[in-house]
């Protein structure tokens, strides 16, 4: 299967907590992925993810924009290239501080 992002539709991130968040199921069960799925968020200047917690892991990687995002208790900066791992149970949030997008890849376990 290859497709192109732009052909998903981005959905309004419906957490509590989220301002200015979309997400686009690139990979999920529907294409037939049996163990992980791969989303796109954007993020809106001055827009966040809620500050949460998850049984299970995240691997993201940030494509376009600056932020931070919220390590072991403590805000990082991000930009891209910036890789992060979430384990399970760690509160994470990502910001967005630039005056773009805040796009990054977040591979999660289908749960």
């Amino acid at each position: 299967m290859i497709g192109h992002f732009s052909q998903v539709k981005a959905e309004a991130m419906e957490m509590a907590g989220a301002k200015g968040v979309r997400v686009r199921w690139l990979i999920a069960e529907r294409e037939g992925a049996p163990n992980f799925y791969m989303r796109l968020f954007e993020i809106d200047p001055g827009g966040h993810s809620p500050r949460h917690r998850h049984d299970y892991e995240h691997e993201i990687f940030i494509l376009e924009g600056r932020g931070t995002a919220l390590d072991g208790g403590e805000e990082r900066e991000i930009e891209p290239g910036s890789f992060l791992f979430i384990p399970p149970q760690e509160e994470h949030q990502l910001r967005n501080t630039s005056k773009g997008p805040l796009r990054f890849l977040c591979l999660i376990p289908k749960h």
